[in-house]
């Protein structure tokens, strides 16, 4: 029942609302603050290990393919069916196998495009998701970070005020020994 009660009173002076008004990510955030616990993990770490073999596969083909590495090896093999094709079989009697304009050459870069479009978005999606993810740890760590401050000000309010009241309670009594002092070296 106090465990209720906590928690009803948390809710209402941090959030403005009863208990059962509040999100599920704020809950967990109000029982980290009053237990103490630690928000923080690494998201990156959880998420990779929530990845299937394909997933793994399609961010490597979306990160090869987005490479330096790529763009020239692609090149070297553009130049390579060029030159093979116009040069040295043409020269050679027996006739190219995909002579110019290359139509098997862009029925194999079509092919690849239909193939590594869809591989680099779905690993653009699960990005986003990766992002969406980091977004709302960081939200609760930046929340739960709130919290605590706010904690820690209320204490240092709290303290304040005691000194106040003990300095002037102090000074009370200093009055009172100098008025006492006075009466006695007056009569």
């Amino acid at each position: 029942m106090a465990n209720k009660l906590q928690k009803e009173e948390m809710a209402k002076s941090i959030f403005g609302r009863v208990w059962d008004e509040l999100t599920e990510r704020e809950r967990r955030i109000l029982g980290h603050v009053k237990e103490r616990r630690y928000v923080s993990h690494d998201t990156n770490q959880e998420f990779e290990t929530k990845l299937t073999f394909g997933q793994r596969i399609a961010d490597k083909v979306a990160s090869f393919g987005g490479s330096w590495t790529f763009i020239i090896l692609f090149g070297i093999v553009l130049l390579a069916w060029v030159i093979l094709n116009s040069l040295i079989l043409a020269r050679s009697g027996g006739g190219p196998f995909d002579p110019y304009p290359y139509i098997l050459l862009n029925l194999f870069l079509s092919m690849l495009a239909s193939i590594q479009a869809p591989v680099i978005l779905m690993s653009q999606n699960r990005q986003g998701v990766k992002d969406r993810m980091d977004a709302a740890h960081d939200y609760e760590v930046n929340l739960k970070a709130e919290l605590e401050i706010l904690s820690l000000h209320e204490k240092i309010d709290e303290l304040r005020e005691q000194k106040w009241s003990e300095l002037i309670t102090m000074q009370q009594k200093q009055i009172d020994l100098l008025t006492a002092l006075l009466e006695r070296k007056a009569g």
